[in-house]
């Protein structure tokens, strides 16, 4: 055992959103290849889940802010 990593994991390129149950504060990002695979997604999760669309990541650093789905 050795000692845990200090830096954050470096995001892949892509679009990231952020999905967690309903009422809780931490979720799990999910990476998609391209726009429409995110929406399919964000659509599909959205029923049961919370949904934030995170964007685009290029280089480990987001393009565009945030939205939250309803």
């Amino acid at each position: 055992m050795g000692r845990p990593p200090t830096r954050p994991k470096a995001l892949k390129d892509g679009y990231y959103i952020e999905v967690r149950n309903k009422g809780t504060k931490s979720g799990v990002k999910i990476r998609r290849d391209s726009e429409k695979q995110m929406n399919d997604a964000v659509n599909e999760y959205r029923r049961t889940k919370e949904v934030t669309i995170l964007g685009e990541s290029k280089k480990g650093k987001f393009l565009n802010p945030a939205i939250q789905v309803k």
